[in-house]
């Protein structure tokens, strides 16, 4: 995937409330103007890279894109797992991510148990990976201490 690393940021905005109660794994949605960007060549499936949220410190986070079904899967979501107990919501902070590698494509799962053994699963890779030097260096880019929304993206 050429277009990775992918750098992209935007305002938190409430999601379907499917992921976090039920799955005890929080994530926070994009808009679809974040979403409508993505490049072409960026397929659904599972990511690994950096968030931060605001003006706070960078994490590793894993984000899952998929076909949105409350669109009847004509549109994405993206929806990111940053890897750090917040201690509550960030709906409306700025999160900026940087997409910085591929770990599966998008699939359903038989049980809510699979589905939460393969997130766990993503997560352990996900740590790995960016501790390797190339990706690690991602978390330092200046990209995160820019905070600024230009042109309303």
């Amino acid at each position: 995937m050429k277009s990775l690393p992918y750098f992209c940021r935007g305002e938190v905005v409430r999601g379907f409330g499917r992921g976090s109660k039920e799955l005890g794994i929080p994530t926070a949605n994009f808009p679809d103007s974040v979403v409508d960007n993505l490049p072409a060549d960026i397929s659904t499936g599972i990511y690994y890279g950096w968030a931060c949220v605001g003006n706070g410190d960078v994490y590793k986070m894993v984000m899952s894109i998929g076909w949105n079904p409350y669109y009847k899967n004509t549109k994405k979501s993206m929806e990111t797992h940053v890897i750090h107990k917040f201690k509550e919501d960030f709906y409306g902070e700025v999160l900026s991510v940087v997409l910085v590698g591929y770990i599966r494509p998008e699939r359903s799962f038989n049980s809510l148990e699979a589905l939460i053994a393969a997130i766990n699963s993503d997560i352990e890779e996900a740590k790995m990976k960016l501790e390797l030097p190339e990706h690690h260096k991602l978390k330092d880019d200046n990209f995160f201490t820019s905070t600024t929304i230009m042109n309303g993206h």
